[in-house]
């Protein structure tokens, strides 16, 4: 039966999405479900800006936004059912996160009428990606810290600091950044987020070579960018309260349970590993115990991640569990994303250490290298367990030197300049 208020059920939608992908998808045909058919990084920003409008012209583009922002207003199960009939097919997997399922959802939350207005539907066309200021060198995961400061200047804040870890800066159109723009009151109560367009005068972004030789890492400089003053999201000072709901978004995204991501989740991308590893295992190995022991394992923990991902973010939605449970399958897709990893390398062989081009097996071991990649995003796995022991099952709280003291009194690494 449709769902109260819709005039489509999902299996009439899903057999709708079906046909359509048929006829307006590429087949990724064993192409990397997250670069497509891309030839390189600039090529990608092209590709998934086109396929997103594809999906908004199409009907099928921010199945769970509000109908008043462009979107279809549709339940999660809608954006299930469309996902798994996109496998297969390229998607601009690029907006996931954290445009869609990120920023989008925080403008959602704390934005003006006119800001939602102005950038929710404009991300929904695929006209403008995302990317997040939020770490900096000197602050480890303690964002609260922030150093970079915006101070106001009649109608503009002028901004001045650093931003760090940034994925994908150079190729995203706005981000949003958390500053402080009170030094006088505790760290928790002086920060505010500015929505800043990312390439213009005073603004520097270096990319950071990974040791896997990729470079989706940057650091960003802010020498007196001018911000307009109503670009803050959220009241000036409430940066924390705004910032709190972003993690909450960024921890429910990195566990699986957004729903708005498009097409399918990194578990089934990192599960996809497992069965290339599969493939390069010698004739007659697929029969060796081991071998098998290994798949099985592969195989419960993605089930059992997917479940639980399914079950706190329903849990959320209802009540039944609070915000920042969230973190439970963050920390499940951290620790998933290690172990499968290693099942991969250990299914691949030699073929994941020296491979030849062309060879998907090779893959696998350059995933290897990054692995604790899903340990630090959404803030580390330490600061997941922290969350979890005390704002879910009410544990005492790590004492602190800094609580209560204006930020001007706080040791830092590194002294601000004083405006």
């Amino acid at each position: 039966m449709p769902h109260p208020g819709l005039s489509e059920d999902v299996e009439t939608f899903r057999l709708r999405a079906r046909a359509w992908m048929a006829q307006n998808l590429a087949p990724l045909d064993g192409a990397d479900p997250f670069m497509g058919h891309a030839t390189d990084d600039a090529d990608q920003v092209v590709r998934a800006k086109s396929i997103q409008r594809k999906l908004w012209e199409g009907g099928f583009a921010g199945i769970c936004f509000p109908t008043e922002y462009g979107g279809k207003g549709l339940t999660p199960e809608y954006q299930r059912a469309f996902n798994e009939e996109s496998r297969g097919f390229e998607l601009p997997t690029l907006f996931n996160t954290p445009t869609l399922t990120i920023i989008a959802p925080t403008i959602l939350d704390f934005g003006t009428e006119e800001q939602k207005q102005r950038y929710i539907p404009a991300i929904l066309r695929g006209d403008e990606l995302w990317v997040q200021f939020l770490s900096e060198p000197t602050g480890g995961s303690d964002l609260a810290g922030a150093l970079t400061r915006a101070t106001r200047d009649g109608d503009v804040f002028i901004l001045n600091g650093s931003k760090i870890w940034s994925t994908y800066a150079w190729k995203s159109d706005y981000a949003l950044c958390v500053c402080r723009t009170d030094w006088d009151v505790p760290k928790h109560r002086g920060l505010s987020v500015l929505i800043v367009k990312v390439h213009q005068p005073g603004i520097t972004i270096d990319q950071i070579k990974h040791v896997d030789g990729t470079e989706e890492f940057c650091q960003e400089f802010f020498d007196d960018v001018p911000i307009p003053a109503d670009q803050v999201l959220g009241e000036v000072n409430d940066g924390w309260t705004v910032a709190s709901k972003l993690l909450f978004h960024e921890r429910s995204a990195m566990g699986g349970g957004s729903p708005y991501e498009v097409g399918l989740g990194s578990v089934e991308r990192k599960g996809g590993q497992v069965g290339v590893g599969v493939l390069a295992q010698t004739a007659g190995g697929i029969d060796d115990p081991h071998t098998r022991q290994l798949i099985g394992e592969a195989r419960i923990l993605i089930r059992v991640h997917r479940a639980l991902a399914a079950r706190v973010g329903t849990s959320i939605r209802s009540g039944r569990l609070p915000p920042p449970a969230g973190s439970i399958p963050r920390l499940s897709n951290g620790m998933l994303g290690v172990r499968l990893a290693v099942i991969a390398l250990e299914l691949g062989g030699s073929r994941t250490v020296a491979w030849e081009d062309g060879d998907p097996v090779g893959e696998i071991g350059v995933t290897y290298l990054g692995r604790q990649g899903a340990c630090l995003g959404g803030g580390t796995t330490e600061i997941a367990r922290n969350i979890i022991s005390e704002r879910v099952l009410g544990m005492p709280r790590e004492q602190t030197q800094d609580l209560g003291v204006p930020f001007r009194e706080v040791r830092t690494n590194a002294a601000p300049t004083r405006g």
